[in-house]
């Protein structure tokens, strides 16, 4: 199979890729046809990830292993020399700048959501930020304009090989009525990693920054006016060279799109979850979030190696509040290896827990006999998740082996778990000043 594999490759490099045109260089003002691009970005796919968009930012995913594999031998096929390790398309024409933003008005506005009856993710702002790129010409100037459809050739880069990545952050209304970004540093650092181990074309982060800040200025009546909702921001950036060739694009589109949203889960803000354990299904994460669905959980909890080791929930990073082997109050969550999201919110709990400096702060491997093995002794106090989309949410089950674990978070306070909470949107909605937050308006 891998020697047709392989002769199939270098006739296909033989004959050489069909060389398109490039289509005309298009104008910020100019009309879009309506056809919408509707392809939900697979949550997990097996190590190493790239560091990937809670927000989930995802690596190309090539179709099968073998062809990996012939595609890193044969790597002059349209590849630069760096993508044969970690770096990815490190050279750039330029890069796009926030003072060359170009905006075009919607003449129609539509009405504004109740925050208090917001579905996570389907409602969407007025306007749209986008951003051309092709290697060449390099990067064409930003743009925002009205929210509409993408039209995209189908043999686009994007729909075959998961040359694709997104983002995810939010902006808030404060008490005082400023809006505000969390952290967005940590964001772009993420998209620009992500970036290069996609193959896609590198940019300036704090360039970017600015036309995403403009955009929330344009759209700023879109933050909700409410201290439990906000404004999800989502950059996203993809391939768009109509090629079948499996090789780095040379055409791509990045835009942001925003969404008013209330809390992740539609049980609301802060109510235990469940999550479904199987070793198995350490792969696509829609199809394990359907079988989670079936079992009566709200996500799924990825397992690996053979012994199980506790990684993430499908949306969340996971934290365990517990009393360690050593008789040690601790709080510890699964290292970044490589298989870990580098999550926001994650890091941010890390940096709070090590300030306050009441317990242990461990960044370790975590196995499910673990987590039984301190049940049964009575050493866990708390498990929650945390992320951009749900903040801090807890844990109250897991289905394991067909049988259901209880965590006991809710009947320990959650103590650890609220304050948590509590001090990020204390920080978030401008209770408290934080050199964490950028005030946009």
């Amino acid at each position: 199979m891998l020697e047709g594999l392989r002769r199939s490759l270098r006739l296909a490099l033989a004959r050489g890729p069909r060389r398109w045109q490039p289509a005309p260089r298009s104008q910020c003002a100019g009309s879009w046809p309506r056809r919408l691009l509707s392809r939900p970005a697979a949550r997990r796919v097996p190590p190493p990830l790239s560091a990937a968009p809670r927000s989930r930012s995802l690596p190309m995913a090539s179709p099968t292993r073998a062809a990996a594999a012939l595609a890193r031998q044969d790597c002059n096929n349209g590849c630069s020399p760096e993508c044969t390790g970690e770096a990815g398309s490190k050279e750039v024409v330029g890069t796009f700048k926030a003072k060359d933003l170009m905006i075009t008005p919607a003449t129609i506005l539509k009405e504004k959501p109740d925050p208090s009856s917001l579905v996570f993710g389907t409602v969407f702002t007025d306007h749209m930020l986008t951003v051309e790129w092709s290697s060449e010409f390099g990067w064409e100037k930003p743009c925002i304009r009205p929210l509409q459809n993408l039209s995209l050739h189908p043999g686009s880069s994007a729909f075959h090989y998961a040359v694709e990545l997104f983002e995810g952050l939010k902006a808030f209304r404060g008490v005082d009525n400023k809006i505000r970004l969390f952290r967005p540093n940590l964001n772009m650092d993420r998209m620009h990693r992500s970036a290069v181990r996609a193959t896609l074309p590198v940019f300036d982060k704090e360039e970017l920054l600015e036309c995403i800040e403009q955009l929330v200025k344009l759209d700023q009546e879109w933050v909700p006016y409410s201290t439990s909702a906000s404004l999800y921001i989502r950059p996203t950036f993809i391939g768009t060279e109509p090629s079948l060739g499996v090789k780095k694009p040379t055409k791509a589109l990045l835009f942001v799109i925003l969404s008013p949203v209330g809390p992740y889960f539609s049980s609301g803000t802060f109510k235990p979850v469940s999550l479904w354990a199987n070793p198995k299904n350490y792969g696509s994460s829609l199809f394990a979030q359907c079988e989670a669905a079936d079992h009566g959980c709200q996500q799924v909890l990825w397992l690996y190696g053979e012994d199980n080791q506790i990684t993430e929930v499908g949306t969340m990073n996971l934290f365990l509040y517990w009393i360690n082997e050593d008789g040690e109050e601790e709080l510890a969550t699964p290292p970044l290896d490589g298989i870990i999201l580098p999550g926001v919110t994650r890091q941010s709990i890390l940096d709070l827990a090590h300030k306050w400096g009441e317990f242990k702060v461990s960044e370790r491997y975590l196995t499910m006999y673990d987590l039984t093995t301190a049940l049964e002794g009575n050493r866990v106090r708390e498990m929650f998740g945390s992320g951009t989309a749900c903040v801090v949410c807890p844990v109250s089950d897991i289905l394991y082996k067909g049988e259901t674990i209880h965590i006991p978070t809710m009947e320990n306070g959650p103590k650890l778990a609220s304050r948590i909470l509590d001090k990020l949107t204390d920080i978030q909605y401008g209770k408290e000043e934080s050199d964490w937050t950028i005030i946009v308006s």
